[in-house]
């Protein structure tokens, strides 16, 4: 009995980290634009209705903290920045597919 309750809260927990990483309303359009390749940050920004700056940098270090997304910083003048999917990142890629699936199907 005691070892159904520790399965039970282990595998709560683990959702509940998958979530504290990509469960921010921004997160899996950003994952979603990046699989198309290296993006810029104004590159993100332009592509993702509704952001703005502040939320797109929250979430953009969020993702890197968490591996899923890689920084990549030029020397130039203006500082060029470019962002991109990690392997960690790719593997997430059907899930968020799968979910975008089922929303047009069913969400609207």
């Amino acid at each position: 009995m005691v070892k159904e309750k520790i399965n039970k809260s282990q595998k709560v927990c683990t959702l509940k980290e998958v979530l504290d990483v990509i469960g921010g309303k921004w997160a899996m359009p950003i994952i979603y634009n990046l699989s198309k390749g290296k993006m810029r940050f104004k590159e993100i920004e332009r592509t993702i209705e509704g952001i703005n700056t502040r939320m797109l940098v929250k979430e953009l270090k969020n993702l890197e903290a968490n591996g899923i997304i890689t920084r990549e910083v030029f020397a130039t003048v203006p500082p060029t920045v470019e962002y991109a999917l990690t392997k960690k990142g790719d593997k997430l890629l059907p899930s968020i597919k799968s979910l975008h699936q089922w929303g047009q199907a069913y969400a609207v």
